[in-house]
């Protein structure tokens, strides 16, 4: 059954100042038996350059994007319509799709395109969206578009990442509240694309399932059984010593970089700069994620 729903696409939206690629390498931490098997997953980059710095500069090569720019208290937005208007032009030539995912700022322009196509504000002749990937995302706060994108709950399915140590947190709780019957995996992590653990993959899979069972693309009711057995995919033995639980959280730096040191290449321990300062939690995506690569055969120069 594998691959049979790669007509099933879903449109990933990465967060601020990094890129398609490296959502994808985020992406790739999760066990592939979750969505790389089952969806077509489309990561691209975002419309403007990056406007200052990119906070996984050294960590991994650029270029880097962002989808719009904001001010500090993430209440004034520039370029968001031409943000807006250029993914829809995407999603048409490109789609249909069947759901989306985002991180940070990804997440949040994601769940901005699913309430304003509930409004009919946008992408009225594209099939309605059955799913949706959220870490780390958070509403818009200026009211005129709250107003439009959150005044009814989004009939789509959800499931968001929130983890204890985010300083999104609090935000990302809130923009589950906008969805109907979502899906809360929670994780002891900071604002990063968590590493599972064995509960959050069972949830993760049954979500998924439920969602495969659903689309109409083959999948009928005598084959439930079968579809549940092929999510049924033990976490390979090699990512098990990678997750990380509870009892490691002091190993996770005052920047969330939701990794230990001992994950860190010793050649790039010395180009990790840590800020001094504190993250301001009403700066949206100011401080986006240091996440460390472990494959280290990429390219780490600038």
């Amino acid at each position: 059954m594998e691959g049979q729903n790669q007509n099933m696409k879903i449109l990933c939206l990465h967060g601020f100042r990094t890129s398609g690629k490296f959502l994808q390498k985020q992406i790739s931490k999760w066990d592939p038996s979750l969505f790389l098997h089952h969806f077509q997953m489309d990561f691209p980059d975002g419309l403007f350059s990056a406007g200052g710095k990119s906070d996984i500069e050294g960590i991994f090569p650029p270029p880097y994007f962002e989808w719009f720019q904001f001010n500090k208290e993430f209440t004034e937005y520039t370029n968001l319509e031409e943000c807006i208007s250029h993914l829809c032009q995407y999603i048409t030539h490109n789609g249909p799709f069947h759901g989306l995912l985002g991180f940070s700022q990804g997440a949040t322009l994601g769940a901005l395109l699913l309430g304003y196509k509930a409004q009919g504000k946008v992408l009225k002749e594209h099939p309605p969206f059955k799913m949706f990937v959220s870490i780390s995302g958070s509403k818009f706060r200026e009211p005129s578009i709250c107003e439009v994108a959150y005044k009814d709950k989004i009939d789509v399915k959800s499931v968001h990442f929130i983890g204890a140590k985010d300083w999104l947190k609090l935000p990302s709780e809130d923009l589950a509240t906008a969805f109907h019957d979502p899906l809360i995996i929670r994780h002891p992590q900071g604002h990063t694309v968590p590493r599972l653990d064995e509960v959050s993959i069972e949830q993760l899979r049954k979500w998924i399932a439920n969602i495969l069972f659903d689309n109409n693309d083959g999948i009928s009711k005598g084959e439930e059984h079968d579809e549940q057995e092929t999510l049924k995919v033990d976490t390979p033995k090699e990512l098990q010593n990678n997750i990380i639980d509870d009892g490691n959280n002091n190993q996770i730096n005052a920047l969330e970089i939701a990794t230990t040191e001992e994950e860190i290449p010793k050649e790039m321990q010395n180009k990790i700069i840590i800020s001094n300062n504190q993250i301001n939690a009403s700066e949206f995506a100011g401080n986006e994620l240091k996440e460390v690569i472990q494959d280290k055969s990429i390219n780490t120069q600038n």
